[in-house]
């Protein structure tokens, strides 16, 4: 009985790491629209006087737009991730962003 509840396991864990592994790769379309929006994303994350974006990193994969780098308060944060959202094509944004301590004009340590 006990070999049998280790199989199981062992055959459910296989079963949802490959289906985590067996992601189809993005067609030349879907990156193309990735593109796209991230470059439109890039254009409202410059455009907000709120934010300063020099230092926020866009990367879309199918939709999806994580947001790296840093920014200088929490409320720059927040404003990034609207910006983002309200892009067109934009199913979701993942903040991945670091929030440095001191300002533009402070020390960061």
């Amino acid at each position: 009985m006990a070999h049998a509840i280790i199989c199981g396991v062992i055959v459910g864990a296989t079963v949802s790491i490959a289906a985590c592994v067996s992601t189809a790769p993005r067609s030349a379309a879907e990156r193309a629209i990735d593109s796209e929006i991230a470059a439109q994303v890039e254009a409202e994350l410059d455009a907000d006087p709120r934010i300063y974006a020099r230092h926020i990193d866009v990367r879309v994969e199918r939709g999806d737009v994580h947001l790296g780098g840093f920014v200088w308060s929490s409320n720059e944060l927040l404003f990034a991730q609207a910006d983002a959202a309200g892009v067109p094509g934009v199913k979701g944004v993942a903040d991945e962003m670091e929030l440095m301590r001191g300002g533009v004009g402070g020390n960061s340590r």
